[in-house]
């Protein structure tokens, strides 16, 4: 149990600030406006992934629509109440918001703004969202429950301090957002102009061939009549399973994989795959794309997954590239367009068609430079997770007085 400093004030939200739920008109549609004039109109999608501030909106409506929603002001707090359960976020903008929000506002004279969100970021006010949520019988955030969070508040001057600290773990963190956008953003070009050839890298003169599907892969799959039963996905056993969910980022994370028997396993050769091996998903979002890491087991694939089988002029991670460039998203969108059926058929593959170094050496060569680039943006996103996981302990240590700073 936390013992906070006898000069901090135990107060309820409903002590120091107003709440209010925002509101919609409907259909939002008739409402929704083009015009200058517009008011802004907040939804989850105009705020920031790692940010505290919303800053612009994507849509606007009329001002009757306004009459009819929550006006909000730069300086006051919103709080998601389903999607991103509890985030809070600054206004820098004037504004509508829908009943998916909460607003907080009038809480200056106890509170300073910087401080009060990282207060409601804290892990302590989100365990209070959870156990008053779950006391009331509902699934999410509304008025009532915000209003009986308790919180320890120190003196204006300490909330600055405090709040100018985690500022700089912050600013840290988006530096390195940004950067790691700005890397993306530079990969993906690359990717475009080194799988289409508009980019040559040195060394290399033979020439590209225009192939289709069936020269250079043959995709393996899950047979009908190999379909698993409900008590056939194990939590543990000899081999993966992979499925379209365990698709993450490219890779496969076997966060909730399941497993299957050896006896399953041994069922189909076609179907087991080894590191580098590239799949494709065919069933439910078709096109998804992931290239098989180094695994502590074997490992088979669940029905509504693709082993693509490259020939030998064609190298696997060359493919990958291929695969997960605008070549092949065009493919599965012109497949994908006004159909209600989501399904990769082996006989729509063989119309897709895509240009390859002849030479197997520069086709190796451009996967390693845009594998250097992912490690790099890996890296980053490893030390932006690493410094997040630091501006978390110092928020505990800070907010709960553990470590007092000078005033």
């Amino acid at each position: 149990m936390v013992t906070y400093p006898q000069d901090w004030k135990e107060k309820s939200f409903n002590n120091f600030m107003k709440i209010k739920r925002g509101a919609s008109p409907r259909p939002i549609e008739s409402y929704l406006t083009s015009s200058t004039d517009g008011v802004n109109w907040i939804k989850i999608g105009d705020a920031p992934r790692y940010g505290k501030y919303i800053v612009s909106t994507k849509e606007k409506i009329t001002l009757q629509g306004a009459a009819h929603s929550v006006s909000v002001f730069p300086g006051d707090f919103i709080l998601s109440n389903s999607m991103s359960f509890g985030r809070p976020y600054i206004l820098s903008i004037d504004g509508c918001i829908h009943d998916g929000w909460l607003r907080l506002y009038d809480f200056q004279t106890e509170a300073d703004d910087e401080f009060l969100y990282y207060l409601l970021s804290s892990s302590y006010v989100q365990r209070q969202y959870e156990a008053f949520a779950a006391g009331s019988g509902v699934q999410n955030l509304n008025k009532e429950v915000v209003k009986k969070v308790s919180v320890f508040l120190p003196s204006l001057p300490e909330q600055e301090e405090i709040a100018r600290t985690l500022s700089q773990f912050d600013a840290y963190i988006d530096d390195l957002s940004d950067l790691i956008e700005k890397k993306k953003s530079i990969r993906d070009g690359a990717l475009e102009d080194l799988i289409s050839g508009r980019t040559r890298l040195d060394g290399f003169h033979d020439d590209w061939v225009k192939v289709s599907f069936n020269q250079v892969i043959v995709p393996k799959a899950r047979i009908g009549w190999q379909g698993l039963k409900k008590h056939e996905y194990l939590r543990s056993g000899y081999s993966y399973l992979i499925s379209g969910t365990d698709f993450k980022d490219g890779t496969i994370t076997l966060n909730n994989i399941s497993y299957v028997s050896k006896e399953r396993y041994d069922m189909d050769v076609n179907i087991q795959v080894t590191e580098n091996d590239v799949l494709v998903t065919k069933d439910g979002t078709i096109g998804k794309v992931a290239m098989v890491p180094a695994l502590s087991k074997p490992a088979t694939l669940n029905s509504g997954v693709f082993v693509f089988r490259t020939e030998p002029q064609l190298a696997p991670a060359f493919l990958y590239r291929v695969l997960i460039s605008s070549v092949f998203k065009e493919f599965i969108d012109i497949l994908s367009a006004g159909s209600t059926i989501k399904h990769l058929y082996q006989k729509d593959l063989k119309n897709f068609k895509f240009e390859m170094p002849k030479d197997i050496k520069e086709q190796r060569a451009i996967s390693a430079v845009l594998t250097a680039m992912d490690k790099e943006i890996e890296s980053l996103e490893a030390e932006r997770e690493k410094m997040i996981q630091i501006r978390e302990g110092a928020m505990d240590d800070l907010l709960t007085g553990r470590v007092r700073l000078t005033v």
